[in-house]
C-alpha cells in the first residue's frame, strides 16, 4: 500500500489491529506511491485506490498500463472520539477491505477479457454485493 501524502509513520491504531490479528508489522512503513510509479519501475498489473480523497486526485502514470479501479470508503484516520469508537472503524475499515480482497482474489480471471475486468473489479466495492 502507498499514498499520495503519506506522512512518514503507519497509524498506531493500524499497527494495533494488524497485531492483534496476527501479522507481522515490524516492517510496515507508510511510503509514497512514486516508490511504485514511473520509469525503472516493475509492471503492475492492478492499481485500486481506496480512499475517498484519493478518486478526486491526478495518479500518477503506472509501469506496464495496469487495470485501476476505485473502492471508495471513509479513511479511519480522521474518525475522531474515544479509543473504542476508532478501533472501530478500523476494524470495520479492515473488513471491508478483506472482504473485497477475497472476492478480488476470487475472480476468474481466465473467463474475463480486457474490457470486463474493469467492471468486475469495480463492482466488488458497490453495496449491492454485501461486501
Amino acid at each position: 500500500p502507498a499514498g499520495s501524502h503519506p506522512n512518514g509513520t503507519v497509524n498506531p491504531h493500524a499497527l494495533a489491529l494488524l497485531k492483534n490479528l496476527g501479522y507481522p508489522t515490524e516492517s510496515f512503513r507508510s511510503k509514497p506511491w512514486d516508490e511504485f510509479s514511473g520509469q525503472g519501475k516493475p509492471p503492475l498489473d492492478f492499481v485500486i485506490t481506496v480512499c475517498d480523497n484519493a478518486a478526486g486526485e491526478v495518479c500518477p502514470v503506472w509501469p506496464g498500463q495496469p487495470m485501476t479501479a476505485h473502492w471508495g470508503m471513509p479513511d479511519p484516520a480522521a474518525v475522531e472520539g474515544p479509543y473504542v469508537e476508532v478501533a472501530l472503524a478500523f476494524a470495520d475499515t479492515y473488513r471491508i477491505l478483506n472482504n473485497r480482497i477475497s472476492a478480488f482474489a476470487n475472480l476468474k480471471m481466465s473467463g474475463l477479457d480486457r474490457p470486463s475486468l474493469p467492471k468486475q473489479v469495480a463492482d466488488i466495492a458497490k453495496p449491492e454485493q454485501g461486501i
